[in-house]
């Protein structure tokens, strides 16, 4: 069975290095109703720091500035996120598939059928004839 670089990685080493435990961190954050009070807050006292502005091209800067900061950072940290969890899953998908393609080999030595559609899973899921 092929393993990617993910399951390599996990493979010599099961504990999450510092920027996953970060990325985690965040992802836990991030993703709950807490998280959207604050930036919803921090959009209200925005809103409100108007007067305290020299202008209003000053004010509305603030904002996009801070705003496009915060959503690089967040795409990042959420995309690698949801790249590790995908990685995750898919070498979890592969080793069901290698087990029930070994399953279903041993038992497809009298069913021309059955070893037809051992044939067919193997392709599909990309997995190599052990000898």
């Amino acid at each position: 069975m092929e393993r990617n670089e993910a399951a390599e990685d996990r493979g010599k080493d099961n504990r999450p290095n510092a920027f996953e435990r970060f990325v985690d961190a965040a992802n836990q954050v991030v993703s709950r109703a807490p998280f959207f009070t604050v930036i919803v807050a921090a959009l209200v006292l925005w809103a409100l720091s108007k007067p305290l502005w020299g202008s209003t091209t000053k004010w509305e800067l603030a904002l996009h500035t801070g705003s496009a900061i915060l959503s690089l950072l967040l795409l990042v940290l959420l995309e690698n996120a949801g790249r590790r969890s995908e990685e995750a899953a898919q070498e979890k998908l592969n080793v069901i598939a290698e087990a029930l393609s070994d399953l279903m080999s041993h038992h497809a030595r009298d069913s021309d059928e059955l070893r037809e559609s051992v044939d067919k899973l193997r392709e599909a899921v990309g997995l190599e004839e052990r000898h």
